[in-house]
């Protein structure tokens, strides 16, 4: 039931990233010329509140430390999240997020927040990030932890766009875990 989260959402990714390209040919077909213009700068703008909806997948120690693909198969966690992003600057922001990776306890497994730099990149529509922070988790042993990680965001358009992440998690223990998102994101 766990990878169910994951496929559903990687699908839903792709059919909307392929379907976004069609978008943006049939929203200048309907708008005029000049309704259509914006500058790529826009993408990324102060003041922008934006809203995500993710899949996370994650590893423990004892993977990270003897990568195999067997391992990475049968030790992944898969689960669902949500967050929300303010950045104050084009370039700096700060976040929050939630996700649930098993249903047997706790029904959120973690939340965060993080300090967010990022680094639009021309009129490409990519946007390298970094970030650190930190939060609580609440499944199996509740502690809490400091986080710090990067990845990559893309816009289709000033309001939407899908990122890749990944973080380093660190809890005030000596076992740590790596997570990786993948999701669409609002803006507002």
């Amino acid at each position: 039931m766990k990878s169910n989260y994951g496929f559903a959402l990687l699908l839903a990714i792709g059919v909307i990233s392929i379907s976004g390209t069609s978008l943006r040919a049939a929203d200048t077909n309907s708008l005029s010329h000049q309704d259509m213009k914006y500058d790529q700068a826009d993408l990324y703008r102060a003041n922008e509140l934006s809203v995500d909806g993710f899949g996370t997948a994650s590893i423990g120690k004892y993977t990270i430390n003897h990568p195999s693909k067997a391992r990475v198969r049968n030790n992944t966690e898969f689960g669902v999240g949500m967050g929300v992003n303010y950045f104050i600057t084009r370039n700096i922001g700060i976040s929050a997020d939630a996700y649930s990776e098993d249903t047997g306890g706790a029904f959120i497994d973690s939340a965060s927040a993080n300090l967010t730099l990022r680094l639009p990149l021309g009129d490409s529509g990519f946007a390298p990030y970094i970030f650190g922070g930190g939060g609580c988790q609440f499944d199996l042993d509740q502690a809490a932890f400091a986080q710090a990680g990067g990845g990559i965001e893309y816009r289709f358009c000033p309001r939407m766009g899908v990122f890749l992440d990944a973080r380093g998690v660190v809890p005030n223990e000596e076992k740590y875990y790596g997570v990786v998102r993948l999701g669409m994101r609002f803006a507002f």
